[in-house]
């Protein structure tokens, strides 16, 4: 009897051990895409100030500009409906992390620290972080910026581009952190700022609606790209995405975007 106990008692743990195993070896399912095709539509997580990429128009408060446009055209393409959730960019991982929205569209520049942070899409943008100064400003150079008041955008990329040009960053007096980059070319305009460090497609747009106001300098903090930012574990709601803005670049929708808002093609 005593025997037949212990025999139970070993094939019982082994049972377990086995179980244990099988449950370690288990794949986790993506269902990513099954769920937004159950629920008819995904969020676009973005800051709605950063013009012209995505920003609230004046008179109607609607949100457009080039990756509304561009998110929405894709979203007809996969058959689902697209609604935007402003976010406070700072935070923008974790609002995707917390499922409040499925995507970051909104010139999300890829680096190598976010690789770790989103499912990238393949870049659809080039750009560069530009150092923008008022028409009358004596700044001309990197080196000028020695002793100055900087601006830029909190929890922008332009930050880790500027701060790479270790010896142009030592050399300033302070970086002033701002919510969007609309405040902190307004502070330049007023003249509490010296310059502002700034993605193109922002420093551009601001110039254009402007003329005569604003001056960009030749010397830049580096190009980049922008991609749609998802969840590391979305991959397959990644493919449809990825497949969609492929067609869209291919049949030529993504430059008449471009087109719309930049008045040239610059998308990748």
């Amino acid at each position: 009897m005593q025997k037949k106990l212990s025999l139970i008692l070993v094939l019982s743990l082994l049972l377990g051990v086995f179980m244990v195993g099988c449950a370690g070896d288990t794949e986790v399912v993506d269902n990513s895409w099954t769920e937004i095709q159950d629920r008819g539509y995904f969020v676009v997580g973005l800051d709605d100030a950063f013009p012209p990429m995505g920003f609230r128009e004046t008179g109607t408060n609607e949100i457009v500009g080039f990756d509304i446009d561009l998110a929405k055209e894709a979203a007809q393409r996969l058959g689902v409906d697209v609604k935007f959730q402003p976010v406070v960019w700072e935070s923008a991982i974790e609002e995707l992390n917390g499922h409040k929205v499925d995507v970051i569209w909104n010139g999300l520049t890829i680096t190598e620290k976010r690789k770790g942070q989103f499912a990238f899409t393949a870049p659809y943008i080039e750009d560069k972080q530009l150092i923008v100064v008022q028409a009358a400003s004596d700044i001309a150079s990197k080196a000028d910026l020695a002793g100055k008041t900087v601006g830029i955008q909190a929890g922008s990329s332009a930050i880790e581009a500027f701060q790479k040009d270790a010896k142009t960053f030592a050399s300033i007096d302070e970086m002033v952190e701002f919510g969007g980059n609309d405040e902190a070319l307004l502070d330049l305009a007023a003249g509490r700022l010296d310059a502002v460090v700034a993605d193109e497609v922002v420093g551009r747009y601001y110039m254009s609606k402007k003329p005569g106001e604003y001056e960009v300098l030749t010397e830049h903090f580096g190009e980049e790209e922008f991609g749609v930012g998802l969840r590391l574990t979305d991959q397959a709601f990644l493919a449809e995405l990825d497949k969609v803005l492929a067609d869209m670049k291919a049949d030529g929708t993504a430059a008449e975007i471009s087109n719309k808002w930049f008045e040239e093609d610059i998308t990748k």
